[in-house]
């Protein structure tokens, strides 16, 4: 977030190697939800990404350093691998090269945009990593699980990851001044994220007044998205929604707060400490990966979620029938588990992109090597193991099972294929 002061205003079958045979479930279909939860660990593995690139990098991400053309290539690389259309928009600020990234989900009407975004760029002093790694992560994990649930949107969507916006919202000013009057027109809202994991955290909405015609329903979107109490907030013109709102675009975004005090009364109502900054590290070295409120960045992150599918709408093709599983089945060192779900009632072969949810707790899940077994045993490898050092598995993967008749008994398989470590499945599920 840049520099200019605003005051916030007031208002997340055991089946042992080879001993066991319990009966094979048969799971019914079940309503897929509306609002995918979007798992923080991921967000967090983002954000982990983002302070190795600022470490390997002089210790910033900042505008005209290498570390802020290294973070626009992670993302980058990541949504074009999940079936964005990406491009990169270079502007000149300060003598140096700054970069914006835009990326969009191919479909939706194209007359009809909902714009999501926040800036990449940290300040020369730190990694940035609240301000706004946060919200650049939430934002990214947000795109990842559109791809994975192939989400077929009645709007178009597009995401932005803005440039030297701590030099005075430089990046989103270029992207919206230079888009030709027919393409502004066609954004009809934009969502701004930035600092959404703020370590003494305050619950912020955007307020809608002073804002184009068009903000209310972007804010009481957001104010329904939280399971805790928020408060209204004039951010004015201190982060990258102001270009959009100067340009007559609806906007609203999310803030967990950055150098002014949490109150008695915020402390009481939110949890955390009065009388202190709701980031004491905010333009700091110290904001760092430590400086993250994880149960802020989790509801922040599913508020993104609860947003877009909730602004998108749903065209096209909708969904097929969700079958799930939520047995639970121990992992226990060095062996080979599998949990079942038949399908039934499902014309013709799996999709191109069956998606296939995964819950696994488990101590090293380097460990694990996981496969989608079809009804008539070939094996699809979704997880191999690898020296990764995080613990559990919440994520969706996505399996080309188009050859495969949908119906029957599909397993999942984990392999735990290194000593020292347990754990268990705690549900899965596919989604046709």
């Amino acid at each position: 977030m840049s520099l200019r002061r605003t005051i916030p205003a007031a208002s997340a079958l055991v089946l042992a190697a080879a001993l066991l045979s319990p009966p094979v479930v048969t799971a019914a279909p079940v309503t897929a939800p509306a609002v995918p939860d979007i798992p923080v660990a991921n967000v967090q593995a983002h954000l982990n990404d983002l302070q190795t690139i600022a470490t390997n990098n002089g210790g910033n991400r900042a505008h005209g350093r290498p570390g802020y053309l290294a973070s626009v290539n992670h993302v980058k690389a990541k949504l074009d691998a999940a079936g964005y259309q990406t491009s990169v928009q270079q502007f000149t600020s300060n003598g140096a090269t700054g970069y914006n990234l835009i990326a969009d989900w191919p479909g939706g009407d194209p007359n009809d945009v909902l714009m999501l975004g926040g800036h990449l760029d940290s300040v020369s002093a730190g990694p940035g990593i609240n301000d706004n790694g946060t919200g650049s992560a939430g934002l990214l994990e947000v795109a990842l699980t559109v791809a994975r649930q192939s989400l077929v949107p009645t709007k178009h969507i597009r995401f932005g990851w803005w440039g030297a916006e701590e030099l005075g919202l430089i990046g989103s000013t270029y992207y919206v001044n230079n888009l030709p009057t027919t393409e502004r027109s066609r954004i009809k809202a934009y969502l701004n994220f930035d600092m959404i994991g703020s370590p003494n955290p305050g619950y912020f909405v955007y307020s809608a007044s002073g804002q184009p015609s068009g903000s209310l329903l972007l804010q009481q979107t957001l104010q329904a998205a939280f399971s805790v109490p928020t408060e209204l907030t004039s951010v004015g013109g201190r982060s990258d929604h102001a270009a959009f709102a100067r340009a007559g675009i609806p906007v609203g975004g999310t803030f967990t707060g950055a150098e002014v005090t949490k109150t008695s009364a915020q402390a009481q109502k939110w949890g955390g400490t009065a009388g202190v900054a709701f980031d004491r590290c905010y333009h700091r070295s110290c904001d760092t990966i430590s400086n993250v409120d994880v149960t802020a960045l989790d509801r922040n992150s599913d508020a993104i979620a609860y947003a877009l599918w909730t602004l998108a709408g749903s065209g096209g093709t909708p969904p097929g029938p969700r079958f799930e599983n939520p047995a639970d089945v121990t992992i226990p060192d060095l062996t080979t588990v599998e949990s079942p779900i038949t399908v039934s009632g499902v014309a013709g072969n799996a999709p191109s992109a069956l998606a296939v949810g995964v819950d696994i707790t488990h101590t090293y899940r380097g460990d694990l090597v996981i496969d989608l077994v079809a009804p008539d045993g070939s094996a699809y490898r979704v997880k191999t193991s690898s020296n990764d050092s995080a613990n559990d598995i919440v994520t969706t993967y996505t399996v080309n099972a188009s050859s495969e008749p949908a119906n029957g008994t599909w397993k999942l398989r984990v392999q735990d294929v290194a000593s020292a470590d347990t754990g268990r499945i705690n549900g899965w599920s596919l989604q046709f």
